[in-house]
């Protein structure tokens, strides 16, 4: 099993990476502002995940990652294989 890094080291490893990315979804968002809307249009789903998501990473404690992706899950259905057609395949 590996040791943990303490707070000091993970930044040091990971501060540039999630400053980049956090630069890309506000690039985003600025992008998505200045788009011009349509007057009428139903809300999109999917700005309201992001929000969501921007929301989650804002909670303190672990588990962010979890509820993020979740956010942006289907709910499992037990039927998928015979929705798309997949066909289960079992070891010879």
């Amino acid at each position: 099993m590996t040791e943990s890094r303490d707070a000091a080291e993970v930044l040091n490893r990971d501060f540039l990476e999630s400053r980049s990315r956090i630069l890309e979804v506000a690039a985003a968002l600025d992008r998505l502002d200045r788009a011009p809307g349509r007057a009428g249009d139903p809300p999109d789903r999917r700005l309201a995940q992001l929000r969501q998501a921007i929301e989650a990473l804002l909670e303190p404690g672990p588990g962010r990652a979890e509820t993020i992706q979740r956010l942006f899950s289907l709910d499992y259905d037990p039927s998928w294989q015979e929705k798309y057609g997949v066909l289960e395949t079992r070891p010879s």
